[in-house]
């Protein structure tokens, strides 16, 4: 692409050192800059791109986009904002490729992976052949790749549209994050349906206040074109946005939820210890995931999958196809005569749906091993300390991933909002062994926080650490000592 073509899309304040020449890719790390890319230099929390720009030339760019004119022999294309910058390049580079590609969103604090992994299963029982993009991968023309983060850069995320229609993907079905809409990442995306599944305490280290938090999620729905939007009006929150959108004469919301006024919502249902069997829409649905928060899961895929235009026996099948998902409400199984749940939940209404749906299954305790991770909402900690203390019989505060911090500072603030009786072990492959060592039959084990990740992230260095490979172990030399 001519540089040309790339200042008429950002319309900078100015162009210095303006010069006829081609862009072969767009980059904002140095790493994955190669000869002919278009650097652009972004602000972020901890590093400055422009401090990197020197190298950005010397490995190949051919052009900056700066926020500040920098004492380089190069073009530069200055404009306020080089993060928003960067989404708009990236739409015009890539070709624009979500007015190809059926984009399915979700977005909300709780659910959004399930919900991803739900709307994938549905969408490729329809024949759209889907894409995905979420916390635990990436699925390109059938190809799984491993996640860098949830919603990937502007860059990253255009890209990777761009390959799926590439691989013959048509659809995809997208985890759409708060940090990726105040991020600006997600800026360009034309959703062909976006759900809102819920709002609940976190990211507030991030957002700084839980009304901004919740103006992150609003903007997608009501900013640039906006988006055929299913919305949980069971939540206080999706109550508020469908009002919103219905005074903005929004022309298609559907509405979802455990309440009589959303449009699909369960008429019946049968929960067990195999999944649930229900009625919503008028569809007949069976669903091997377990608990009543992924019955909501399956509201939200099937409110979105009819925004699609998909059909109802698709949408079942779809459903039904689905075994689950890795890390959440994940069983470990080893023939033991208790059940072991690793999950996911590191917020305090995803731990309350994990520890609450367990009490449904267990015919004895709920043992549940917990903890909180580090550099992120301090607010939450004491919070999670509370919901385990009042709903597990037994609590193992124990820690996730510390990072910079000091694990039994976590641990003391996790505390302080519990009541009694919570037993504290900050190794956490010890506190998982202590848990299933004490468990017996009919118990539930619920090993939260970490889910499908395979490390532990402390200040200098992450290590391998998996959940279930550690309850795996457990179980076995359990077994081995009987």
């Amino acid at each position: 692409m001519n540089l040309e073509r790339v200042i008429a899309a950002l319309a900078p304040t100015d162009v210095v050192q303006r010069a006829p020449v081609e862009i072969s890719d767009l980059a904002y790390d140095t790493r994955a800059t190669g000869p002919g890319a278009l650097f652009f230099c972004v602000p972020g929390e901890r590093h400055d791109g422009h401090s990197f720009a020197r190298d950005a030339v010397h490995r190949g760019a051919v052009a900056l986009v700066v926020e500040r004119v920098l004492e380089l022999d190069v073009a530069q294309l200055v404009v306020p904002d080089a993060r928003r910058a960067m989404a708009r390049a990236a739409v015009v580079f890539f070709g624009d490729p979500t007015t190809r590609l059926e984009v399915a969103g979700v977005t909300g604090t709780n659910g959004k992976t399930t919900t991803t992994f739900l709307l994938h299963s549905i969408l490729a029982a329809a024949g759209r052949q889907p894409g995905l993009l979420g916390t635990i991968e990436s699925r390109i023309g059938g190809e799984r790749r491993p996640a860098i983060r949830t919603t990937p850069e502007a860059i990253d995320l255009q890209r990777a549209f761009h390959e799926m229609l590439d691989a013959d993907d048509r659809s995809c079905a997208l985890e759409a994050t708060s940090h990726g809409s105040e991020l600006g990442r997600l800026d360009g995306v034309r959703f062909a349906a976006l759900a809102f599944t819920n709002l609940g305490q976190d990211h507030l280290d991030f957002h700084g206040t839980f009304e901004r938090y919740f103006a992150a999620k609003r903007r997608l729905f009501v900013e640039g074109e906006r988006p055929p939007a299913a919305v949980n009006v069971g939540d206080e929150h999706g109550r508020r946005l469908a009002e919103e959108l219905r005074a903005l004469g929004h022309e298609r919301l559907l509405t979802f939820g455990f309440v009589d006024e959303a449009d699909i919502r369960p008429e019946q249902l049968e929960l067990d210890g195999s999944g649930a069997r229900l009625r919503a829409g008028g569809i007949e649905l069976r669903t091997r995931l377990r608990g009543r928060f992924n019955v909501e899961n399956v509201l939200a895929a099937v409110a979105v999958a009819r925004l699609l235009g998909v059909a109802n026996d698709e949408i079942a099948a779809g459903v039904e196809a689905l075994e689950g998902v890795p890390g959440r409400f994940e069983a470990v199984e080893a023939g033991q005569p208790f059940a072991v749940i690793v999950d996911y939940s590191h917020k305090p209404d995803a731990l309350e749906n994990v520890l609450r749906t367990a009490h449904e299954l267990a015919r004895n305790r709920v043992i549940c091993v917990f903890g909180c991770g580090g550099d992120r909402d301090r607010a939450k900690r004491p919070l999670m300390g509370k919901i385990a203390s009042d709903l597990a019989d037994v609590a193992i505060v124990t820690s996730d991933n510390p990072r910079s911090e000091d694990p039994d500072a976590i641990i003391a603030e996790v505390l302080a909002g519990a009541g009694t009786g919570l037993e504290v072990e900050s190794n956490r492959a010890t506190a998982i062994e202590r848990a299933i060592g004490i468990a017996h039959e009919g118990d539930v084990v619920v090993i939260a926080g970490k889910g499908h990740e395979q490390g532990q992230e402390f200040a200098d260095r992450t290590v391998p650490f998996d959940d279930r490979e550690i309850a795996r172990e457990a179980l076995r030399r359990l077994g081995a000592a009987l």
